[in-house]
C-alpha cells in the first residue's frame, strides 16, 4: 500500500523515505581509483542505496598520500578529506583516510594506524545507524572498533577467501602457514559480526568449516544497468580508435579475458587454449583487458609460444570500456580457479556474450551449470572444444547469448539492493536483542 501511495504522492514519498532509511557507514581497504572485486562491490551497492533514499559514508584509503613522501608532524595525524559522489548525489561521501604503498602490492595502500581517533570523530558526526565491513585489514579492524565504540550493529561481507589467496603474496612461507593466517584473519570478523553476507553458497559453507555459529546470508554483488548501457555514437567512436591501435585485431573474431593480471586469475591456461583454437580458426584471437602486478611476467610467458598475432593485452581500460569490448568479442574465456564472486563473466552475459569458464568457486553459483554458455572442468581440451563449439555452431551460439542476457539479468543490482537493506535490518535486529 505504502508503495502506491508514494508512488502517486511526492509528498507521502518524500516522508514515507524519510521514515525507513538509515544512515550506513561501509569500511574498506581498497576502493577507487583501486579496482577489484570488493571496490565493485561496494560502489555499486553504495550508489544504488544512495539512490533509494539512504544516507551511505564508505571510508576508504587516500590513494595520493604516502608516509615518506608527505610526513608532517603538524599534519600527519589530521591528513582526511571528503568527496561526493561524482554526479552530486549528497547521500553518498567518502571519507578518505592517510595511507601508505605496500612493499608486497603496488596497487594496493596500508590505512595508517595512528587515524583511529580521526575516523571515530568523523564517523560519529554522521551519525550511523549500522556498520558495514567489506575488508579485513586496518580499514576493517577501524570498522569492527566503530561498531563497538558506538554499540551499533557490525555487518561483515565475507568477500574474500583469504586462505586461498595469501600464498601468492606471502612467497616466503609455507603455504599450510599462509593458509592458517588467512583463516585466522577471516575469522576474527565473523566472530564479531552481527550478521554476515556471503555473494555465494560456498563461502557460506567455507563459515561452517570454519566453526563459526552465526547467522549469514547469501547475497551476490549486483551490476548496476549503466555499466553495460550501449551507446552506438560511442562504439563506433570507440571501435575506430581501439583497431587503430591494435589494426592486427581488425578482422578477428576475439575471446576476451577482463579482470586484473594477477596469478591467481591462472591466466596462462589461456595459451594452450588459443593455440587450440587456432588450428582451428586462424581468424581468432586471445585479448587480455586488464592491469596488474603479473602482466609483464604473462607477456613474456605468451610471448615463448610465438603467437604474436593471435595474443593481444591492451593493460588498464576505464570502465565505461568495458561494455564496448564485450560487444566487440565473440566468446566470454575466464579461467579462475578461485573467484569468489566472478563478476566480469556476470557484465559478459548481461551483454548478450557467451562464457567458457572453469567450473570452480564463484563460477559455479554464478553459472550454475551451462547457463549462458559453458562450465567445464579444469581441463584445456574440455575447455578450448566448447570454444570450438560456440565458434562454428551458430544457432547454437544464438541460443546461449540469448541466454547470457536473460541469466546476467538476474544479478541487476535494483532488484538486490533491497535484500541488502534487510540484511542491514537484520543485523540491527540482532544487535538489540544482544543489548536487551
Amino acid at each position: 500500500m505504502l508503495k502506491i501511495i508514494s508512488k502517486y504522492c511526492p509528498f507521502i514519498k518524500n516522508i514515507v523515505k524519510y521514515v525507513f532509511t538509515m544512515n550506513i557507514v561501509m569500511f574498506t581497504d581498497a576502493y577507487y581509483p583501486r579496482v577489484n572485486g570488493v571496490a565493485v562491490s561496494v560502489k555499486s551497492y553504495a550508489e544504488e542505496l544512495a539512490r533509494l533514499g539512504h544516507r551511505v559514508c564508505i571510508v576508504c584509503p587516500d590513494y595520493n598520500s604516502n608516509y615518506v613522501d608527505e610526513y608532517d608532524k603538524d599534519t600527519f595525524f589530521k591528513h582526511f578529506f571528503y568527496e561526493y559522489a561524482p554526479y552530486g548525489d549528497k547521500n553518498l561521501e567518502l571519507l578518505r583516510i592517510p595511507s601508505d604503498k605496500l612493499l608486497w602490492s603496488h596497487e594496493d595502500r596500508a590505512v595508517r594506524l595512528n587515524q583511529w581517533h580521526t575516523v571515530k570523530e568523523q564517523v560519529d558526526k554522521f551519525k550511523p545507524d549500522v556498520v558495514h565491513v567489506n575488508s579485513e585489514f586496518v580499514m576493517g579492524w577501524y570498522g569492527v572498533a566503530y561498531a563497538r565504540h558506538a554499540h551499533i550493529a557490525l555487518v561483515f561481507t565475507f568477500h574474500t577467501l583469504w586462505e586461498d589467496y595469501l600464498e601468492n603474496y606471502l612467497h616466503m612461507i609455507p603455504s599450510a602457514f599462509s593458509q592458517k593466517i588467512g583463516r585466522d584473519l577471516v575469522k576474527f570478523y565473523l566472530k564479531r559480526a552481527d550478521e554476515i553476507i556471503v555473494p555465494t553458497e560456498r563461502i557460506k559453507s567455507v563459515i561452517k568449516r570454519y566453526g563459526i555459529d552465526r547467522p549469514s546470508d547469501i547475497l551476490p554483488t549486483g551490476i548496476p544497468s549503466k555499466i553495460v548501457d550501449y551507446d552506438e555514437k560511442k562504439a563506433l567512436d570507440f571501435n575506430e580508435k581501439f583497431f587503430s591501435e591494435f589494426p592486427l585485431l581488425k578482422d578477428k573474431r576475439i575471446l576476451l579475458f577482463v579482470g586484473r593480471i594477477v596469478k591467481e586469475k591462472n591466466l596462462s591456461f589461456l595459451f594452450p587454449i588459443i593455440t587450440r583454437v587456432v588450428k582451428s580458426f586462424p581468424d581468432v584471437a586471445l585479448l587480455f583487458v586488464g592491469g596488474g602486478p603479473e602482466l609483464e611476467n604473462i607477456k613474456n610467458e605468451a610471448k615463448k609460444i610465438d603467437m604474436d598475432e593471435s595474443i593481444f593485452f591492451t593493460d588498464y581500460r576505464p570502465r565505461e570500456e568495458l561494455v564496448y569490448f564485450y560487444h566487440l568479442s565473440s566468446v566470454f574465456v575466464f579461467p579462475s580457479l578461485t573467484e569468489t564472486q566472478g563478476l566480469v563473466t556476470v557484465e559478459a552475459m548481461m551483454t548478450g556474450l557467451p562464457v567458457v569458464a572453469i567450473g570452480e568457486m564463484g563460477t559455479l553459483d554464478v553459472m550454475q551449470g551451462d547457463n549462458g554458455g559453458f562450465m567445464v572442468k579444469n581441463d584445456e581440451k574440455l575447455f578450448a572444444d566448447k570454444v570450438i563449439q560456440l565458434l562454428t555452431d551458430k544457432e547454437l551460439y544464438a541460443k546461449k547469448s540469448k541466454e547470457a542476457k536473460e541469466w546476467g539479468n538476474k544479478w541487476s543490482m535494483k532488484s538486490l539492493t533491497p535484500q541488502l537493506v534487510k540484511l542491514f535490518e537484520k543485523g540491527i535486529k540482532i544487535k538489540k536483542e544482544k543489548v536487551l
